[in-house]
């Protein structure tokens, strides 16, 4: 049985979200631990600002609820009002809009695909992939790319990180002329910096725990790089900050705001923590002077959009719809595989045991059509002699089932 299970932007807040967050780091251990603890046959764990999941083959989603209970140290009282369980055909679909951007926060954004094939990665990596989810992701995959190629679900896209570009422009009149510092070089942060610099910013900075990684995509907009020891100088020289660190504590702290708005006397700051857990105190945003918003924050700039693109969600839920059937119908073929296989093996040893008898009475010197007459007769007898022998001795209800079956298996209808 296929499970997903998990929280996300639309059952959690972010107060909860980030309490069950698998960092980069720690994603490959956490694949092992449960697998080891032979809770799931196979499982992939996808791990984003807005959403943790499992996606795991097994026999019970609440084993693998409890482990996910344990290994974040979170009480299930205090994770359940949040935590969805959903089983096949409800865990596939689930699988396939989240991959085509169904299920995100702004709906029909790109950058979810990319998380779920990091996350597919992950667990081949470790070895925790099987036939079923290999598949499942697989199809997937060519779900999103016919949807995004049929509807237009991928038109005016407005992306997180083109949200956060909407949002600093409420605060400054134009992103051209801020100085903008962004904390931290992943995925996020590069797809921020292509935004924001399009606006053709004053200055660019990228602080980033690794010097090299952060002169690489500050070289690519004629930025410069700092340490991220050296933020507490940095910040006060900024207008714009982004951040999006892997860091389980906060970065920047009350303290250090605090001291960069006396430094700035009193001009703003705008801040986008999009980090999971956040990389600013949330106490920040109660300073005047200083506009902090989060992942759950952008959702707001979003709705303008999403009237547009429902005549595409509807396509789209069609087409999953369909793509869903197609995949249990998959897996239901699966399961009848061992069933052909030893009913195969069955009539393939009767004819081997008749094929010998026969040869045997040819050597004998018997004629030759009396022994395809009697190989003929054998088999036919031999074949049937289950099958006759359950309707027989069946009664009631079981022999009406059998009798259908027997007549849909043997292609008969009844009077012939």
């Amino acid at each position: 049985m296929i499970f997903t299970l998990g929280i996300n932007h639309h059952s959690a807040p972010l107060a909860i979200r980030e309490r069950v967050a698998f960092g980069a780091d720690k994603l490959h251990h956490a694949l092992a631990e449960l697998a080891n603890a032979k809770v799931v046959r196979e499982v992939a764990i996808l791990s984003t600002c807005n959403r943790t999941e499992i996606y795991c083959a097994a026999e019970s989603a609440q084993r693998v609820v409890d482990w996910l209970c344990a290994y974040h140290q979170v009480t299930y009282d205090d994770l359940s009002p949040f935590l969805y369980v959903h089983d096949q055909p409800a865990a596939v679909r689930h699988a396939f809009r989240v991959a085509c951007g169904l299920d995100s926060m702004v709906i029909g954004e790109p950058q979810i695909l990319g998380q779920v094939k990091d996350a597919v990665r992950a667990a081949e990596e470790v070895g925790t992939l099987g036939t079923q989810l290999h598949k499942l992701f697989q199809r997937a995959f060519s779900v999103a790319k016919e949807v995004r190629s049929t509807t237009a679900i991928g038109a005016n896209i407005v992306s997180m990180a083109a949200a956060g570009v909407h949002l600093a422009e409420r605060i400054f009149e134009s992103v051209a002329g801020q100085r903008i510092l962004f904390i931290g070089a992943g995925e996020m942060i590069e797809l921020c910096a292509a935004h924001f610099c399009a606006e053709k910013p004053k200055q660019v900075t990228v602080a980033n725990r690794t010097v090299e990684r952060g002169r690489e995509l500050a070289d690519r907009y004629g930025g410069s790089a700092i340490r991220l020891d050296e933020l507490a100088d940095a910040l006060p020289q900024h207008d714009i900050v982004v951040s999006c660190t892997a860091s389980p504590l906060p970065i920047i702290g009350l303290g250090m705001a605090e001291r960069a708005i006396k430094a700035r006397r009193h001009r703003p700051i705008f801040i986008v923590d999009l980090a999971v857990p956040r990389d600013v105190e949330e106490e920040v945003g109660e300073l005047d002077d200083v506009f902090l918003y989060t992942v759950d924050d952008l959702a707001q700039i979003v709705e303008s959009g999403m009237e547009s693109r429902q005549a595409a969600v509807v396509e789209a839920e069609g087409i999953i719809g369909q793509r869903v059937q197609d995949f249990i119908g998959w897996l239901q073929a699966r399961d009848t595989v061992p069933v052909i296989r030893a009913l195969r093996d069955s009539a393939e040893r009767i004819r081997r045991n008749e094929m010998e008898h026969a040869l045997k009475l040819l050597a004998r010197g018997e004629a030759p059509e009396k022994v395809v007459e009697q190989l003929s007769q054998r088999l036919s007898n031999k074949f049937l002699h289950a099958p006759t022998s359950t309707l027989n001795a069946a009664d009631g209800a079981d022999r009406r089932d059998l009798q259908v079956a027997v007549e849909r298996l043997f292609h008969l209808h009844s009077g012939d």
